[in-house]
């Protein structure tokens, strides 16, 4: 395999980066320089830089990662979305259309392209109508409706996967479990004065998976995926936002009180999200590995550390 990874500097990239090194030659792409050599500046914006870079390269797969990931931000940043997401996906497909149509493609979408589910679904799976609720919902799901035209049209070796709330060490700021995380880090180490954090809905439900699960599905996802089709990546287990906060608030050797601030409430919002991974499990053998609470105890200590 020779993998190039666009986004390897973001959140997942990095640790797919990491689990490849032993399994393939891996490069990489950033939207700004970068010193180390095998990772290239690339403006998923110009039709030509993409062409360019997958001529020199020849990789034999492609992980997909680079766009806008916050689905808060996506209602104040729409056009940054739907270009950076969408705009950029279609330059990247029509650059490998046009080099080799045999590059094996891994888009990433979202759970968020689902959005609202037809009354009496437990679980998500992926031939569930598409019905998203916000900006950057939208956008990933016109990549999945991309990925089956360009497979359809055009014969490309192109496979979606469709993550569920993924979770770890290395997240930024601006998702659920690393700004509970931040908080009470900071309230343990004595840098802030009041011993209280904010929070935002509660009883929302969605399924977690560690980031460190999810870069292995998809590089089973790469290497025995179908093309033309659409994965869900997920553990099938859904958690409430108030238990896994109970959990980060456990590693607190202080008492905390809970404030409920207002920006933390998104505009529209899915109350549960769980998915079904019986088809990723059938087609590869991948399940998820690590405890939710390990997960969250590295995040914790990461912020603490």
């Amino acid at each position: 395999m020779k993998a190039l990874i666009t986004g390897v500097t973001g959140f997942v990239g990095k640790h797919l980066e990491a689990f490849l090194q032993d399994k393939a030659d891996v490069y990489g792409t950033s939207r700004v320089p970068r010193s180390q050599k095998h990772i290239y500046q690339l403006n998923l914006l110009s039709e030509t830089e993409p062409l360019k870079l997958i001529d020199n390269i020849k990789p034999t797969h492609i992980f997909h990662l680079a766009g806008l990931s916050n689905v808060k931000e996506s209602w104040d940043d729409k056009v940054d979305f739907i270009e950076g997401n969408v705009i950029g996906t279609i330059h990247l497909l029509e650059a490998v259309r046009k080099v080799n149509d045999q590059i094996k493609v891994i888009t990433v979408g979202s759970s968020e392209e689902y959005g609202i589910l037809p009354e009496g679904v437990e679980k998500v799976r992926e031939e569930t109508p598409l019905q998203p609720i916000n900006p950057y919902g939208i956008s990933k799901s016109a990549i999945s409706m991309l990925v089956k035209l360009y497979y359809k049209s055009y014969g490309l070796n192109v496979t979606h996967a469709r993550p569920f709330n993924h979770i770890g060490p290395g997240q930024r700021l601006g998702f659920v479990t690393t700004d509970f995380a931040h908080q009470i880090a900071l309230i343990n180490k004595g840098l802030v004065k009041d011993c209280k954090i904010n929070i935002g809905n509660l009883q929302i439900e969605r399924d977690f998976t560690d980031v460190r699960d999810m870069v292995e599905a998809y590089y089973e996802i790469g290497r025995i995926g179908r093309a033309g089709e659409v994965y869900n990546v997920c553990s099938g287990r859904g958690v409430y936002i108030q238990d896994l906060l109970q959990i980060l608030l456990s590693f607190s050797a202080k008492k905390i009180e809970l404030v409920v601030d207002q920006n933390r409430m998104r505009v529209a919002d899915i109350p549960r999200l769980v998915g079904d991974p019986g088809k990723l499990l059938d087609a590869t053998g991948w399940k998820p590995e690590r405890k939710l609470e390990d997960t969250l105890r590295d995040i914790y200590n990461e912020w603490l550390n």
